[in-house]
């Protein structure tokens, strides 16, 4: 049996999403925070909330141009 080298659930990507008393679906506010990390935002829409998990996300590094690529041999 082979152990996978990362978790399905990497710890780095755990968040707390802490919503505010007065928060409700027409107006969500609270904060997201990453529990690794400590880092942490306020946010006062669900637009907000989704750009910062987004930004927390990021993309996956596009491959680069600068190095040519091999054709395969075949």
């Amino acid at each position: 049996m082979t152990l996978k080298s990362e978790s399905t659930y990497p710890s780095r990507r755990t968040y707390v999403l802490k919503l505010r008393s007065v928060a409700s679906c027409a107006a969500i506010t609270g904060r997201l925070e990453n529990v690794v990390t400590g880092w942490q935002r306020e946010f006062a829409s669900s637009h907000d909330l989704l750009e910062l998990v987004a930004n927390q996300l990021g993309d996956p590094p596009e491959r680069s141009t600068d190095t040519p690529t091999r054709p395969m041999k075949g």
